[in-house]
C-alpha cells in the first residue's frame, strides 16, 4: 500500500511539473516554408480569456508592400487580407501543456482549417496540423 501511494504521488508530481514548466508559446514566431526552407511570415501568438490565438503580422515577400487576399478562404475570410488575419483560433491547454483545438488553425494558402497541437521546444515552436490520423508538423522559429 505504501509503495502504491509513493508511485501515485511521484506520478502526480511529474504530471504537475510538466504542466507548470511547459514553455510559454506566446510571442512572435517566424513560420518557415516547407518547400524552400525560407521564412514565410511572422505570427503573433497571444492568450485571451485563457485561450490561445494567433495573427499574421508580417509577410516575407519579394514585394514587401504586397498584401495578398485569401482567395481560397471560404465564408467571411474569403478575399480578406492575409496580413492581420487570425489563423490560430481558441486553443486550450491539455494536461501535457500542449495547446490543442479542433479546426484550430487555418492555412491561408489553401483556405483550409485543421485540428492542431502546438508545443514549444526551446526556441522552436512545433505546430502539428491534423486531418483525421494524418498529420504534418512545422517548426516555427522564435523571432
Amino acid at each position: 500500500m505504501k509503495k502504491s501511494l509513493s508511485i501515485l504521488f511521484t506520478f502526480f508530481l511529474v504530471s504537475m511539473a510538466a504542466t507548470v514548466f511547459a514553455q510559454d508559446v506566446t510571442g512572435v514566431w517566424t513560420t518557415i516554408d516547407d518547400k524552400t526552407g525560407k521564412p514565410k511570415s511572422e505570427v503573433r501568438i497571444y492568450k485571451k480569456d485563457g485561450k490561445l490565438y494567433g495573427k499574421i503580422i508580417k509577410l516575407f515577400r519579394d514585394d514587401p508592400n504586397a498584401d495578398p487576399l485569401c482567395d481560397k478562404c471560404k465564408g467571411n475570410l474569403h478575399n480578406q487580407h492575409i496580413l492581420g488575419m487570425q489563423i490560430i483560433n481558441g486553443l486550450t491547454q491539455n494536461e501535457d501543456g500542449q495547446w490543442v483545438g479542433d479546426d484550430g488553425i487555418m492555412d491561408p494558402e489553401n483556405g483550409k482549417f485543421y485540428d492542431v497541437k502546438i508545443w514549444r521546444e526551446g526556441d522552436i515552436l512545433r505546430v502539428r496540423g491534423y486531418i483525421g490520423f494524418l498529420y504534418r508538423t512545422q517548426e516555427w522559429e522564435k523571432s
